[in-house]
């Protein structure tokens, strides 16, 4: 690879603020904010909307669409065909 072209790449506390969820990984993401990690070490934190702790597909929480109900409504306002 080429030398001085790539972001640096480096530990990143991602931290859901819908579900108060923490977790650490590498990235190439950075950020002012930091955090005392649980080991001991200070990261720089990115504040995230979402993820798999707090997204409705991943939680059960997820509405069921009614397939059935949703063709019927299609044709009784196109109509059937043939």
């Amino acid at each position: 690879m080429r030398e001085a072209i790539h972001p640096a790449y480096g530990p990143v506390v991602f931290r859901d603020r819908a579900a108060d969820h923490a977790f650490l990984t590498r990235s190439t993401m950075t950020s002012e904010k930091t955090i005392e990690w649980e080991d001991g070490r200070t990261y720089p934190v990115v504040d995230v909307e979402i993820s798999d702790v707090s997204h409705p597909f991943y939680t059960g929480t997820a509405r069921v669409l009614d397939t059935a109900g949703r063709v019927e409504r299609f044709e009784r306002r196109y109509g059937k065909k043939g």
